[in-house]
């Protein structure tokens, strides 16, 4: 088995710390930090995201995977500043919006965006929609991405994309929503661009919603 099958096998087992090993192991022989990307982390991922759909992984599993990616993320992370080798995905803006609570789904949504080569600027929970647009502003962010989990919120996503148009913004991003309550006709009828019924669905909208940009 070559190491970089052994730290996608970390990963989708959910073993943080054999993650974190293989990696600086990894490391140690002379891998480049860019090559663990591409041949083990994102497959992982990618992997991940198969079983989620196919109901053989559910919250719980996911949840261990993408920590365990996070492990190995962080490592290698610093390395890369400067790589020129090493190309973002996109920068996307997360966060639950304006009175939801709730972050479960969204810190999942986050890791694995972040496993899958995006820069990641997670605004937390509650999150208003000015710090929406000053997050894109600060950061120069491509997507946003927003979730609800309450029928009840969801109409502050709308608030978001409204902001956004504001503040001449809305023409540099894209914008994907998910949550429990939403669906893909509520994304339509308030104008986001793509919609994610879960954490890899979200994964593969916003690839597709920034090679189309």
């Amino acid at each position: 088995m070559s190491i970089f099958d052994e730290l996608q096998q970390a990963i989708i087992d959910g073993k943080a710390p054999v993650a974190k090993e293989v990696t600086e192991r990894a490391l140690g022989e002379g891998v480049r930090p860019a090559e663990l990307f591409p041949n083990a982390i994102v497959p992982a991922m990618n992997e991940v995201g198969r079983r989620m759909r196919d109901c053989e992984f559910f919250i719980p599993e996911v949840l261990i995977a993408a920590r365990a990616a996070r492990a190995a993320t962080d490592i290698l992370r610093p390395l890369l500043v400067g790589d020129e080798e090493v190309r973002s995905a996109g920068t996307v803006v997360c966060g639950t919006v304006k009175g939801d609570l709730h972050d479960i789904g969204k810190n999942i949504v986050a890791m694995m965006l972040e496993s899958a080569g995006f820069q990641i600027v997670d605004l937390g929970v509650d999150v208003p929609p000015e710090k929406v647009v000053a997050a894109v502003r600060e950061h120069g962010a491509n997507v946003v991405a927003m979730s609800a989990l309450l029928t009840t919120t969801m109409v502050n996503m709308k608030a978001v994309i409204d902001a956004l148009a504001a503040a001449g913004l809305r023409d540099q991003v894209k914008v994907m929503v998910g949550g429990a309550p939403v669906t893909e006709s509520w994304a339509q009828s308030i104008g986001a661009d793509g919609y994610g019924k879960d954490a890899s669905a979200a994964v593969e909208t916003a690839r597709s919603l920034v090679a189309a940009a």
